[in-house]
């Protein structure tokens, strides 16, 4: 949904937020029906705008496109129908008007709409229930007494519901608004829900909040009257969600350890502070996590699994993150070389316990990898996986079975190695090696990668300048390699790591990946590694207003345009579709990329992958 602030022009403003307003709908009765009556019946319900003069349904799309879209009075919920496949006033199951004044109210204490708009509301309820009362159609017929008129602007939204028994209509056709109006006064009993917030600033709807969830529960009732009662009552889906959430809270209990040395953190509730606090426990109990495994350059690591044993040699430190990344040469193969990354060794200790950071790194990216490669992801763009398995400690091991431990400080220690090996972005930018032209070639290698991963349903959730590397291979033409997929999401309750800087809005808002949630925080890596200003984050909401503000001002586009015309269009096309629906077009978008790089730079890109 725009912002009204930040339209450029009436016109533009309008079209977008009727398209808005449209995606809302439709998301709402398809999360609802796939919810409450289970996604495979198909869903029996369709989104149209009414034009005022001919009352003719049609997409909002087709309005725009045909200059029609000031004779746009409403939008509406539809039920299908085989016969009149362009819509029916009695076939309407809720109604939407998008007034540009909803929201001027909601300031003071009743919070109602004006008088103005409630009038317009009334009218057009009115309209449908006489419309459902002269239906054929007995399922319409026996809904003649109850609607739904959903209220909104760009921000906020309302609801009002109307009910009455249009037998006691007195029908003057010489004075059709007054007896309208008679009826609506004596015989109409009303509700007027509060008006609030349903789009935040950045335009998505705040789907938990009261504003958003009163409009769902209107749709959601309008859906009852027309389809009969769901398969799952929202009783079933509540005791469901609250025993997950408690479930959550139990596992998420102990949250942190490195800041504290007791390891443990509680959430203490207070009545004037929401904030998360330390409280020390006496008697707590002292744990002392190992410490993962330090390799130094030159020495050898033994890795074994369960048919062989292979030995790699450390040649270099790649980063000086923790858990550290290595480049080592297998002992065998001392012509190749690959990335290798070390786990913390496993303990009895439960999972909350252990270092995550390696274990995302490690443990979950080797099953990353490895689901990738056995859906026939092959790309040159994205890291393979030459081995894993566990370290060979020296002396002897007596460890009861394959996955338990000996006691040794090694032991059973997991390892990961991949190829291609290169540099980091982060350590390029440090020592000034990136340059701008190297932005072109990085969007679309890293593009590329992901395009590859969405084929198979996977997304990566972390990129960041440490997980982005050149890969040189000695080639007159470096390429870049997307890995760090151990925070990849592979199913929807797998959840992204939070980035102050690098994570897309939606990621920090929903704690959830949206289609273009990836492509998003590349853009904030170009802009970094084109020089963009960093800001100093320290909380979610300051780095969604940095968003805000250098979406909005047009900061990210305009630096990606001094570097090039591709880059700013891409970065336009990102801010479009972010916190939608709609899938990424990544194949137009690397036809561009790789048509820009060959004509402005004169090199070739490989499109065998």
């Amino acid at each position: 949904m725009p912002n009204a602030l930040h339209a450029s022009t009436s016109d533009i403003f309008e079209a977008t937020a009727h398209l808005a307003l449209e995606d809302f709908l439709h998301a709402s009765i398809k999360g609802l029906w796939e919810t409450f009556w289970g996604p495979d019946e198909s869903m029996p319900f369709s989104v149209a705008c009414i034009h005022s003069t001919s009352s003719k349904f049609y997409p909002a799309e087709k309005a725009i496109s045909s200059g029609r879209l000031d004779g746009v009075c409403a939008t509406a919920v539809l039920l299908k129908s085989l016969k009149h496949s362009q819509g029916r006033w009695d076939h309407i199951v809720v109604l939407a008007l998008l007034r540009p004044d909803i929201g001027m109210f909601s300031g003071q204490n009743d919070q109602q709409p004006s008088p103005a708009v409630l009038g317009e509301a009334l009218f057009f309820a009115l309209r449908v229930l006489l419309s459902r009362s002269l239906s054929r159609s007995s399922t319409v017929l026996q809904n003649s007494d109850c609607v739904y008129v959903l209220l909104v602007d760009s921000q906020f939204g309302g609801v009002v519901n109307v009910q009455g028994d249009l037998n006691k209509l007195d029908f003057d056709l010489n004075n059709v608004y007054d007896s309208a109006a008679e009826w609506i006064k004596k015989h109409a009993q009303i509700t007027v829900s509060s008006i609030d917030r349903v789009w935040n600033k950045l335009g998505n709807a705040n789907w938990g909040d009261i504003g958003t969830l009163q409009v769902l529960l209107a749709i959601f009732h309008s859906m009852i009257q027309f389809c009969g009662a769901p398969k799952y009552s929202l009783d079933e889906l509540a005791t469901e969600h609250s025993s997950r959430l408690q479930s959550r809270r139990s596992e998420r209990h102990l949250v942190g350890r490195q800041a504290n040395t007791n390891g443990l953190f509680r959430f203490q509730q207070q009545s004037h502070s929401p904030e998360i606090v330390e409280v020390q426990e006496e008697g707590a109990v002292n744990v002392k996590p190992k410490e993962i495994l330090k390799l130094e350059v030159g020495s050898v690591v033994l890795m074994e699994d369960a048919d062989w044993q292979k030995g790699f040699q450390i040649n270099d430190i790649l980063t000086d993150s923790e858990p550290p990344i290595y480049s080592a040469t297998p002992v065998e193969e001392p012509t190749k070389t690959h990335l290798l990354y070390v786990g913390s060794s496993p303990s009895h200790l439960e999972p909350a316990w252990e270092d995550m950071n390696s274990w995302y790194q490690v443990q979950r990216q080797t099953k990353v990898l490895t689901l990738m490669k056995q859906r026939g992801i092959s790309s040159r763009y994205v890291p393979q996986m030459v081995a894993s398995g566990r370290v060979v400690h020296p002396g002897p091991c007596n460890k009861p079975n394959s996955s338990g431990s000996c006691g040794h400080p090694w032991c059973s220690t997991p390892i990961l190695v991949t190829s291609p090996v290169g540099e980091t972005i982060s350590n390029l930018i440090r020592n000034g090696l990136f340059g701008v032209e190297d932005a072109l070639r990085c969007c679309h290698d890293c593009l590329s990668a992901l395009a590859a991963a969405s084929s198979a349903g996977i997304r990566h959730g972390d990129i960041r300048p440490e997980n982005v590397i050149r890969v040189s291979n000695g080639s007159r033409h470096p390429y870049f390699v997307l890995i760090g997929w151990g925070h990849a999401i592979l199913e929807d309750r797998d959840r992204p790591l939070m980035n102050l800087f690098f994570s897309s809005t939606f990621a920090l808002q929903e704690g959830k990946l949206c289609a273009a949630s990836d492509a998003e925080s590349l853009i904030y890596l170009l802009f970094f590694c084109c020089g963009g200003v960093c800001p100093e984050l320290d909380s979610v909401e300051g780095a969604l207003q940095w968003r805000e503000t250098s979406w909005s001002r047009r900061v990210i586009q305009q630096k990606l345009g001094d570097v090039s015309a591709v880059l700013k269009a891409f970065a336009d096309y990102v801010d479009s579709i972010c916190g939608t629906p709609y899938p990424m077009d990544y194949e137009i978008w690397l036809r561009r990329l790789r048509r820009t790089i060959n004509e402005d730079h004169g090199k070739e890109i490989d499109t065998s992958s």
